[in-house]
């Protein structure tokens, strides 16, 4: 029994010692030793294989093609135009002369609203927002296509290999880089909080940060591709960007350094915020804080304020999207009145899906999701500083960022707001259209009158 004990020391002392010299220390200094490239290299050829081999067996051929003719049949069924009300109503009213006084009823504005619900029942455009997206091609994850079905041997055999190396090879490492990770981030962070408040400290704790997250993303297999590092975010402003992931932090982190917004926790995420918070003017929050609107405006203007300090990270959806689109941003991040930085962040979902749906995976099951995917490959894009214009209120602002991250990350700009993915469209809302209606039909005339 003691040699039995002997050799798992031996064996853990060699997988330590790998880990350290060939991943950790590479990650620590921000080089790679090529072993990530020819490892997505390799996936890549799989997956193309994967593809291919699918395609020559004459039963999946055709399950493959009436997939994507399913596929395309499907996203082509429903062709939403971007006019508004008042334009498709004129284009249905067309053969009608309008009323010279007043307003006007048509009884063919019922097929504007008839064809709006169907389209809502069919294919409404939040819902789709809060599951994880459709894969054309299977990426030899059943997470992904749960209907698959027996093929061939040769797929058989390279589905059973793949799962032997991610929950038997990969999942191991994963686990244990990001245990090591997340613990010399506390033990790092608390000691670099023991120094005085000089330079070399604030050095020492952008240090530590950014490599323990690559540490951490290294734990991911993650290959992150960044673009235009010259707008990277600078100290005084604040960073804004679509949030797809709790992992997104870990996704920019490993680029620059920011300070996190968000409320206190216990458990073990209240040891990592306590212990970042002595190093590092992070903005923490109490629960009853956090209902007070102007005391959290007021402490991001005096961290925005001070240009010493971290640019601040912030998510404005307020909540995860699935990588397809960004949803409406919430105004308080706009009403401060500092520099704002667009990031977009978009993810490769062939290689793993990035979405977290919060609603049917707990934090935990996710990651253990996460780290047995095959990487998590996404590009991140540095958008140029953008500042409130003359007369532009912060709703404008807000709505003008968005445009400008959906458009460069490739994604659909909406305007609902993420909070519907678990509450209901409020009455405001509604009465809006409802009131845009029956401005069409009364008239300004005799609006005014009845007023």
């Amino acid at each position: 029994m003691e040699d039995f004990w002997a050799v798992v020391v031996w064996a853990g002392r060699i997988w330590l010692c790998l880990i350290v010299s060939l991943i950790m220390i590479p990650a620590m200094f921000g080089f790679s030793l090529g072993i990530s490239e020819t490892y997505m290299n390799i996936l890549v050829k799989i997956l193309e294989l994967t593809l291919k081999c699918m395609c020559d067996v004459e039963l999946s051929e055709n399950v493959f093609l009436c997939h994507l003719c399913v596929c395309v049949w499907v996203s082509a069924l429903i062709q939403r135009e971007d006019g508004s009300m008042e334009k498709e109503l004129e284009e249905l009213r067309r053969s009608r002369p309008k009323p010279p006084v007043g307003g006007d009823f048509t009884l063919s504005d019922c097929f504007y609203f008839t064809r709006r619900g169907i389209e809502s029942i069919v294919e409404d455009e939040v819902t789709q927002r809060f599951t994880s997206e459709e894969l054309v091609s299977w990426n030899l994850l059943t997470r992904t296509n749960n209907d698959f079905q027996y093929i061939s041997l040769r797929l058989t055999l390279v589905y059973g290999l793949g799962i032997f190396v991610r929950y038997c090879i990969l999942a191991p490492l994963r686990i244990t880089l990001a245990c090591i990770g997340l613990t010399w981030l506390v033990i790092g962070t608390s000691a670099v909080g023991l120094l005085p408040n000089w330079r070399v400290k604030f050095w020492l704790s952008e240090w530590v940060h950014v490599m323990c997250y690559r540490i951490c993303a290294r734990g991911l297999s993650a290959a992150i591709r960044y673009h235009n590092r010259e707008n990277i975010p600078q100290k005084g402003g604040i960073c804004v960007a679509n949030h797809t992931t709790p992992i997104d932090i870990v996704i920019l982190c490993n680029d620059a350094c920011y300070a996190m917004v968000g409320q206190v926790h216990g458990g073990l995420m209240g040891v990592i915020q306590r212990a970042m918070v002595r190093s590092c003017p992070h903005v923490w929050f109490e629960r009853a804080e956090m209902k007070d609107r102007h005391l959290v405006t007021k402490r991001l203007k005096d961290h925005v304020n001070d240009k010493t300090k971290l640019p601040i990270l912030i998510f404005p959806e307020g909540t995860c999207i699935n990588n397809t689109s960004v949803m409406m941003f919430k105004k308080g991040s706009f009403e401060i009145g500092a520099t704002i930085y667009p990031v977009a962040i978009k993810y490769d979902p062939k290689f793993g899906d990035a979405f977290w749906n919060s609603s049917k995976y707990s934090m935990v099951n996710y990651l253990l999701r996460m780290m047995t995917s095959w990487a998590l490959v996404c590009n991140v894009w540095y958008l140029p500083a953008m500042h409130q214009q003359e007369g532009e209120d912060a709703v404008q602002f807000a709505n003008r960022v968005k445009s400008a991250i959906a458009h460069q990350g490739g994604l659909v700009d909406l305007q609902w707001d993420g909070g519907l993915k678990r509450a209901k469209v409020k009455d405001s809302f509604k009465e809006q259209q409802q009131k845009q209606y029956s401005h069409m039909v009364v008239g300004d005339d005799s609006s005014s009158n009845s007023d």
